[in-house]
């Protein structure tokens, strides 16, 4: 499978959408776009939570005239284009259990829960809109004076005012490694401390200043398991606002299977595929939902190395 169908199967990846970026400084196509009969509006609260349909099978999207009539103040930013269809982001300016969803239908929903119920695209434009308009919650003031900032380029700038300065600011990602790593016929899996009894996940850590994305496989699996990384390759990739993260997986070979565990990890050890399918059996073992590309790391490693099919196991628990 070539990886950008693998990027295509991860939760959050599924928009096919025309960002048109090249056009988000024309202030008349912006317009034109915003008032047509077809254009549907994403709703978003400052928690991140977004309107659903009152079945949780969708977004559910305004149309021009309910946007007018419930947040005809709320600033709206573009997104792109899909069927014939302009999609706009609009940021509610309240968390409160308002008459807004119950007079329109829907109810709000947090993203994990809609990356697995939501269909692939509704899912990838929620996330698209809760990151882009948390970015701007925090681009507020310039970065390099300290001067309030205006955003332009349809919300996707955020440009100092201090004529001295002018600074543009662009909506930051921060690209993340996360890795299922191999030794013969077992891969690591490690917790922390935090997270529920018996969950066991992939290694993952940020990149850093100067960094390949192959050292920064290799210094997170060093730093947390103390295994040696012999070989990676890229796996897939997966957007994760939680909040403005990329996610890069990869596949690795350790040079050995020696373990010295880190600070920032409770626990790690190897997994045979046996094991795999008697923990998660039994309940001693509790990976991660298909959430996270995580869960396809794992799966793809299951396929790979033993034949087996991760959904055909125990179910994962979700977060």
């Amino acid at each position: 499978m070539p990886t950008s169908a693998r990027s295509r199967n991860n939760v959050f990846a599924g928009l096919a959408l025309d960002r048109a970026s090249e056009r988000r400084d024309e202030e008349e196509f912006i317009a034109t776009r915003r008032s047509a009969a077809t254009t549907r509006f994403t709703v978003v609260r400052p928690d991140g939570k977004a309107l659903v349909d009152a079945g949780r099978r969708g977004l559910r999207l305004l149309a021009e005239a309910e946007r007018a009539a419930w947040l005809g103040a709320a600033p709206v930013w573009y997104l792109g284009e899909a069927d014939e269809v302009a999609h706009f982001a609009v940021a509610h300016a309240s968390d409160e259990e308002e008459p807004l969803a119950s007079a329109l239908g829907g109810q709000w929903m947090d993203l994990r829960a809609a990356g697995l119920a939501l269909p692939a695209f509704d899912a990838g434009l929620f996330a698209y809109a809760r990151g882009l308009l948390h970015w701007q919650s925090r681009a507020r003031f310039c970065g390099a004076c300290g001067s309030p900032t205006i955003l332009v380029a349809a919300g996707h700038k955020a440009r100092c005012t201090n004529p001295a300065c002018g600074v543009v600011h662009f909506p930051r990602t921060d690209p993340a490694i996360i890795v299922i790593v191999g030794w013969r016929d077992s891969c690591l899996l490690g917790r922390q401390a935090s997270w529920p009894t018996n969950r066991y996940s992939t290694l993952a850590g940020f990149v850093e200043p100067g960094e390949t994305l192959e050292d920064a496989v290799r210094r997170e699996v060093f730093e947390e398991s103390g295994v040696v990384v012999a070989e990676c390759d890229y796996h897939s990739s997966q957007p994760w606002p939680f909040p403005a993260s990329l996610m890069l997986g990869f596949t690795a070979e350790a040079q050995g299977p020696e373990l010295r565990v880190g600070p920032e990890l409770e626990a790690a050890r190897w997994f045979t595929a046996d094991e795999i399918v008697r923990s998660l059996a039994d309940g001693s073992l509790v990976l991660p939902p298909p959430l996270s590309v995580s869960f396809r790391l794992i799966e793809h490693w299951l396929r790979e190395t033993a034949g087996l099919e991760l959904t055909e196991l125990r179910r994962p628990v979700s977060f």
